[in-house]
């Protein structure tokens, strides 16, 4: 009779774990058999290994930790599933299942489980943080309690501290972010002077650089959104795309150089190569320029009446 799927699944499993069992009492019924000469040092009962001055010192009833490296795991316990290779990593450490390497990594970690530390002083304060992951040169050097943060590259997420959720790829991406959630930044430099603000998009070199508490905003492009410090709800794709914007609310560019000069204001797309570069708008006005090279404007308006009227479709001289 033809075996279910999960029947043939189930059977895998079983060999797998019968070759397991096998390869363990293999291990450790022969102690005094090696395949290199000197017989290797550092196995200690309850699958933990230790090499290093002071390297698990602590540890009573923890299994499966590795532990190279000066001090390196000389706090846990109990803990189990740890593995520190380097001087001082996972040295305060109590918990479980945390991963760290390089000199420092996750050296201050008490209580938090489930991190991932690669690199010299990777998460280097963290202490109750959990399901942090941090590759690179003091990346989430300064969390505390943050959890499921992830950075990937030199100083990224640098500053954070209680700080959750937050992604960062690139050099000095969310260098100076602490408490804000939420956001994603993508290229070095993307929201670099971020501190407070909340569910930010970022990718591309620069993109929201300059940006410190403001919120749900997207920058897609290099340098999009670059001056922007508190306003939220805005949107740019392209390079440059409101370059200059710094607290305006709610503003759409779509194109390289869109929106460059927008003034302080709210509600204005626009969408084309350099659309709207340098027209004046005033707050609630909608100022919509489609065309991918803007070769003439509007007369400065002199009045929100003018404005108003200010608003025009060009042709696009390509087509």
């Amino acid at each position: 009779m033809k075996k279910r799927p999960e029947e043939n699944a189930m059977k895998r499993m079983s060999i797998l774990i019968f070759a397991a069992v096998f390869a363990w009492f293999g291990l450790y019924g022969a102690p005094n058999t090696f395949g290199v000469v000197p017989a290797p040092d550092g196995g200690y009962p309850g699958g933990n290994t230790a090499e290093g001055q002071n390297a698990l010192l602590s540890l009573t009833g923890g299994t499966f930790n590795t532990a190279v490296g000066l001090f390196s795991l000389e706090s846990v316990t109990t803990g189990s599933f740890n593995t520190g290779i380097g001087a001082g990593t996972l040295l305060a450490n109590t918990a479980d299942e945390n991963t760290a390497t390089g000199a420092g990594a996750l050296l201050s970690n008490t209580t938090g489980d489930r991190n991932t530390a690669n690199g010299t002083f990777a998460l280097l304060s963290n202490t109750e943080g959990r399901d942090d992951t941090a590759t690179g040169l003091s990346a989430l050097q300064s969390n505390t309690i943050g959890t499921s943060n992830t950075a990937d590259g030199a100083f990224v997420l640098f500053s954070n501290t209680e700080g959750s959720n937050n992604t960062g790829s690139g050099f000095s991406a969310l260098l100076t972010n602490t408490t804000g959630e939420g956001n994603t930044a993508d290229g070095t430099f993307a929201l670099m002077s971020n501190t407070e603000g909340d569910d930010n998009t970022a990718s591309g070199f620069s993109a929201l650089q300059s940006n410190t508490t403001g919120a749900s905003n997207t920058a897609n492009g290099a340098f999009a959104l670059f001056s922007n410090t508190t306003g939220r709800l805005n949107t740019a794709i392209g390079n440059e795309a409101l370059f200059h914007n710094t607290e305006g609310v709610d503003n759409t560019a779509v194109g390289n150089k869109a929106l460059l000069t927008n003034p302080p204001g709210f509600d204005n797309p626009a969408t084309g190569l350099i659309a709207s570069i340098a027209i004046p708008k005033a707050s609630g006005t909608r100022l919509l320029v489609l065309t991918r090279s803007l070769l003439t404007l509007p007369a400065i308006p002199t009045s929100p009446t003018d404005l108003r009227h200010s608003a025009i479709i060009l042709p696009d001289p390509a087509t």
